[in-house]
């Protein structure tokens, strides 16, 4: 049954405090769903026990299901591991799941390999005959609906709760709702409003009932943000950055004075979270909510009400191979969103004139390589189309008319191999509305003038070399900028002034080349509201190159093959919150911080550093740490008992027992209850 509470139960056992200090490395959580897609749920368990860049979780969102599955079990097979498969629909979902076709002979068999190590697999399903199958020497676990002596509230409460019929969603759907209508006359409206569905609508009980009072009680600015839910494919993890922005660029997000639209939009997700509407899955080491999901039971209502107002089209195009009766006919021509899964191509054939007012089109790639040679349809079709994202599908070509979407907010392209865009894509200086532009790093000669677009608002993919080509000091709005390719012929003090000339609006910049050449000299104190700064790619001395802002709350440093200690000029920035430095940023064996170093600085990261053997941290420096993350077992850290605020160390379960064996680490750290 679903409701019921399986998943709230293996959370707790999964977070519980001796489970955790027995699986502390390899333990990962995996939302399956009735969708089955192995090559899906690998990757979300590759993320968690492997501490990857971006570049290598790409490389392997390219891999073959096979491939995955031969490297997935190559990582487990000599760890201790805990894996959770969250609502598994069938035997034959989880044979596809544990078991792997293989070409090396060193691989054959299970995915999860039994190396007597005392690993472990939950999974959680509604049905006892996948339990059986997956373990036929176990006893599956069977939920109970609650009783009563454990619902009890207040009177009225009691009889709220009785008609969720002991489902424990249906009851915490009915606290989320109870939380915003704090008096008696509100609750007994509540209650009142349960009584009358029940009786008009006899079989829609419990779970169903709540879910229909708690979108009826979503206030009016909420509900398109819920509704808008229904185009994301049953149990996606969404990122909550991408969801913030397609809901700004949808036009649901309302201005408010002295409050930016991304803050707004954020408070809108806070509160269909604390309706229980929707479910975290990450967040950040600040509380920030990184990623989230939603229930497969609140997602049928999200689909049912935005179907009953247009609000999507009546189909999704689906993988063919799974669902070979689903009919790609027939939209509705009132319908204003499509989200496609799997099949583009197909997608791509249909008659689109019957939905000339679709204001959004969505495409997420569940597993396989999908590739389009023809996007003309969309630009003769959807003439107000508002976002566009195609991440993950593999492009040919961009048509030339897609300057004629003058409506465009959003338009998404990575990871297309898009590689250049035609010389007439020129024509992007027309859609003056747009405000997020993700690209694919293009050829460094291909022209793109963007600097017309002047409600612009994130740049990603543009080249050095495109972007001193454009007058900078138009892009009056411009907030993110993501520059990357070759840099070589780039004239230093040209680009630097480039940048200088976003000092009204930039608030996150990231440098990335792809060459031997060095990063640009910059002098970026003129900046003032510049906060985060990402670097990957050669650099001089950080004295000699770049002049901090004073803003600046989160530096991340890659391949910079600095050969001086950072930490000296890093340690001065006052309003630091976040450094990470990676593999390659600083290629010494020595880092220093002094007293007051980091006054504020809460996150720390050293990671992939092969030749640091000393980390010294003094007295009084960083006092507001709180994480601190690092994965070589030859550096020794000194001064971790200082730290008076950390909660959190985060090291790999192999490095940790190699600073035990080779006594790299002080005994104060054992000292640390936090």
């Amino acid at each position: 049954m679903g409701g019921i509470g399986k998943t709230t139960l293996a959370k707790k056992v999964y977070n519980h405090t001796q489970v955790v200090e027995c699986f502390p490395d390899y333990r990962a959580w995996a939302y399956v769903s009735q969708d089955c897609r192995p090559k899906d749920v690998y990757m979300q368990i590759i993320k968690q026990i492997c501490s990857s860049t971006k570049e290598q979780v790409e490389m392997a969102e390219k891999l073959q299901e096979h491939e995955l599955g031969d490297f997935l079990h190559g990582h487990l097979k000599d760890n201790r591991y805990l894996i959770v498969l969250d609502d598994v629909w069938s035997p034959a979902d989880w044979s596809c799941l544990a078991k792997k076709s293989s070409n090396d002979p060193d691989c054959l068999g299970s995915v999860f390999p039994d190396g007597g190590k005392g690993s472990r697999i939950l999974l959680t399903t509604r049905y006892k005959e996948v339990a059986s199958h997956a373990d036929v020497r176990s006893i599956p676990h069977e939920m109970r609906l609650l009783s009563k002596k454990k619902e009890l509230g207040l009177e009225l409460g009691e009889k709220m709760v009785d008609k969720c019929n002991g489902l424990p969603l249906a009851i915490v759907l009915l606290g989320g709702l109870l939380s915003k209508n704090m008096s008696h006359i509100e609750w007994k409206k509540v209650h009142d409003n349960m009584s009358a569905y029940l009786a008009k609508e006899g079989q829609i009980v419990g779970v169903m009932t709540m879910l229909n009072l708690s979108y009826i009680d979503l206030p009016s600015y909420l509900k398109p943000c819920f509704l808008h839910l229904s185009l994301f494919p049953e149990d996606y993890v969404i990122s909550t950055r991408k969801l913030l922005l397609l809901w700004i660029s949808e036009g649901f997000v309302l201005q408010q004075d002295r409050q930016s639209m991304k803050d707004t939009a954020e408070i809108y997700l806070n509160e269909l979270i604390n309706r229980n509407l929707i479910q975290v899955v990450i967040t950040s080491v600040n509380a920030r909510v990184m990623e989230c999901r939603v229930h497969d039971f609140i997602q049928e209502l999200a689909i049912e009400k935005a179907k009953e107002h247009n609000f999507i089209g009546t189909n999704i195009v689906v993988d063919p191979h799974l669902f070979p009766s689903s009919s790609p006919s027939l939209f509705s021509s009132k319908s204003r969103r499509q989200s496609i899964y799997y099949d583009f191509e197909r997608y791509a054939s249909i008659e689109h004139y019957s939905t000339p007012y679709l204001r959004s089109l969505l495409y997420f790639n569940l597993g396989g390589i999908c590739r389009i040679s023809q996007l003309d349809f969309i630009t003769k079709c959807f003439k107000v189309l508002r976002v566009q994202d195609l991440e993950g599908l593999g492009i040919e070509n961009v048509p030339s008319i897609i300057g004629e979407l003058i409506h465009l907010r959003y338009l998404g392209l990575r990871h297309t191999g898009l590689k250049m865009l035609p010389l007439s894509i020129d024509v992007i200086w027309k859609i003056t509305n747009m405000r997020y532009l993700y690209i694919e790093e293009q050829e460094e000669y291909d022209p793109l003038k963007i600097d017309t677009v002047q409600n612009l608002q994130i740049l990603s993919g543009i080249t050095f070399n495109q972007w001193i080509r454009n007058n900078s000091s138009k892009l009056t709005c411009l907030e993110k900028l993501k520059i990357e390719g070759r840099c070589e012929l780039v004239e230093e003090v040209e680009f630097s002034n480039s940048i200088a000339k976003l000092h009204s609006s930039l608030k996150s910049l990231y440098l990335k080349t792809s060459d031997e050449s060095s990063i640009p000299s910059l002098a970026m104190s003129s900046c003032p509201h510049l906060c985060k700064l990402d670097i990957k790619g050669r650099m001089q001395k950080l004295t000699e190159t770049f002049k901090f802002p004073r803003n600046l709350s989160q530096l991340t440093l890659e391949a910079c093959r600095l050969e001086c200690d950072p930490m000296p000029i890093l340690e001065k920035l006052p309003n630091l919150l976040t450094l990470r430095l990676r593999a390659g940023s600083y290629l010494g064996k020595e880092m220093h911080v002094s007293a007051d170093g980091f006054p504020r600085l809460q996150i720390l990261q050293l990671l992939r550093f092969k030749e640091l053997v000393l980390l010294n941290i003094l007295k009084g420096a960083m006092p507001w740490l709180m994480q601190l993350e690092f994965d070589n077992f030859k550096t020794e850290i000194f001064g971790l008992n200082e730290l008076l605020n950390l909660v959190e160390v985060k090291i790999p379960f192999s490095s940790l027992l190699a600073m035990i064996l080779f006594h790299k680490i002080e005994d104060s750290f054992w000292g640390l209850t936090r």
